[in-house]
């Protein structure tokens, strides 16, 4: 599944192209990428069509488009496993597994010159969609939204009430590490499946979840509450400069099924140090002349890779 940094990527992309285009036409091509939205497809074709794109926002794994003059509804993507957000001249043919899509006016060109362009939802295995969502004004800086206010009066940020109960993500500015920390000292679970928990904090997946563990030298099933607040500001730093790393590179592509709006992947793949390493040698025990190798273990059904020696088992584990 595209974690944060591969969101951010496609975040970006689109933001680069298509800030202020119109959605001149929108067609649900296979109403199963729109399930979410329960009025329907066509509601949601009638909805959408006229709108003009003012923001393309993220909240851990989610992007959403705003529109001008509109407080009441945002579009919201989510990719899944397999999701892709493309950006195609309108004359190339189809995907294979096209779900939705949406012909842009107004939108530019990689030049910067305005370009017709479809906007196309692509999912293989339909885990991901789209769908419209209202919005409500964000109060604090945990994202919590107060009901009922009028967002324009109090000058505040909208966010869609689907996406309002995912916590802030490393990269947030906003992100309120004292927040974190109370949630870790209230529960005995592991460390990484803390760090899994999207309301706890979000767009942390399993790769760069083992990644900033390996950086920040701790075993995955270390519980939480155990693990002192330096360390602990240690881990999310980890996780904050292993998702810059990721996001200077356009992402992780294992496939073909992660790739940005362009279609072109990222290679963060060539820099991991743990995830996918197992039965190579520890790199940073290997630059103290140690040398160790990276071990595979099951986890909740996936995969952890650590080191024994750097992220060694807790007792009692």
């Amino acid at each position: 599944m595209p974690e944060l940094p591969e969101v951010e990527v496609v975040r970006r992309g689109l933001a680069g192209h298509i800030l202020g285009a119109v959605l001149e036409r929108v067609q649900v091509v296979d109403g199963r990428s729109v399930r979410r939205h329960e009025a329907g497809p066509v509601d949601f074709e009638r909805l959408l069509t006229g709108q003009r794109i003012i923001d393309v926002a993220r909240r851990g794994k989610y992007l959403w488009l705003l529109f001008e003059g509109n407080e009441e509804f945002a579009l919201v993507i989510h990719l899944g496993m397999s999701g892709q957000v493309l950006l195609k001249n309108p004359e190339l043919p189809a995907e294979k597994h096209l779900k939705v899509l949406i012909d842009l006016a107004g939108a530019t060109d990689e030049s910067g010159r305005e370009a017709p362009l479809t906007l196309r939802f692509v999912d293989q295995r339909i885990f991901g969609g789209m769908f419209v969502s209202p919005l409500l004004p964000v109060h604090n800086a945990a994202g919590e939204p107060m009901p009922g206010a009028s967002a324009s009066a109090l000058g505040l940020p909208l966010i869609p009430q689907a996406v309002a109960h995912i916590a802030r993500d490393p990269l947030d500015p906003h992100f309120d590490f004292g927040q974190f920390r109370r949630t870790m000292l209230g529960t005995s679970t592991g460390i990484k499946k803390l760090l899994l928990d999207q309301s706890a904090i979000s767009g942390v997946g399993n790769i760069y979840a083992d990644e900033a563990l390996w950086r920040a030298r701790l075993h995955y099933a270390k519980p939480a509450k155990s693990i002192p607040a330096s360390t602990a500001r240690e881990l999310v730093d980890a996780a904050r400069t292993v998702m810059r790393d990721a996001l200077a590179q356009g992402g992780t592509s294992f496939d073909a099924l992660y790739v940005n709006v362009n279609g072109e992947s990222g290679y963060f793949d060539r820099s991991l140090n743990a995830y996918g390493q197992a039965g190579q040698p520890c790199p940073r025990c290997l630059e103290t002349g140690r040398t160790s190798l990276m071990v595979r273990e099951p986890f909740g059904g996936r995969s952890s890779y650590r080191c024994p020696h750097c992220q060694r088992k807790p007792r009692g584990v």
